[in-house]
């Protein structure tokens, strides 16, 4: 009869160790809670203290691309007229892609739709310039080429390099 009354209480003092805890949990569960939310928080904030200025750089750095591989700049820039319409178009087509591999990893900071359009001028332009080099004559100067491209660019409703830096300005407005 004592052992049983030894267990007896045994039991007794255990369920009312786990009531104890169970209570103390309940209690202290939402304060738990709230430290880990401000935790989290703070976290949140320090990453994008710290990542706002890659993003709007990288950003930055989409709109110069787009600009820079605008055919009216890009030929300008190049200045052609002193080449063969093979070779501008393989500077052209060098320039372009050396400037999209030395921004590839901005697309990391921007959204798929802003690094989408930069993708889509990068290879619009190759098919434009591609096309326009092909329409020439053999023999065709630089210069061919380049009013071959400028006159497909003109023919067109709305130019694409200033929608891809409308997507990727609308798409760096929605950070703020």
């Amino acid at each position: 009869m004592a052992a049983y009354s030894y267990l007896f209480d045994i039991l007794k003092y255990t369920v009312a160790g786990i009531g104890v805890v169970y209570i103390a949990f309940y209690l202290l569960k939402p304060y738990l809670d709230k430290s880990q939310n401000l935790q989290a928080l703070e976290l949140r904030k320090a990453i994008s203290n710290q990542t706002l200025p890659l993003r709007l750089q990288a950003y930055e750095r989409l709109v110069l691309f787009i600009d820079r591989v605008d055919p009216a700049n890009m030929l300008v820039r190049l200045n052609g007229n002193g080449y063969s319409a093979v070779e501008l178009y393989n500077i052209i087509l060098n320039e372009v892609r050396t400037e999209y591999q030395h921004n590839v990893t901005q697309q990391i900071y921007v959204s798929t739709q802003a690094w989408g359009a930069v993708r889509r001028i990068k290879d619009d332009t190759i098919n434009l310039v591609t096309n326009a080099t092909q329409s020439l004559p053999a023999g065709a100067t630089g210069l061919d080429l380049g009013k071959a491209v400028l006159n497909h660019l003109s023919k067109l409703e709305n130019s694409p390099y200033e929608l891809a830096t409308a997507i990727v300005r609308k798409d760096m407005d929605n950070i703020f």
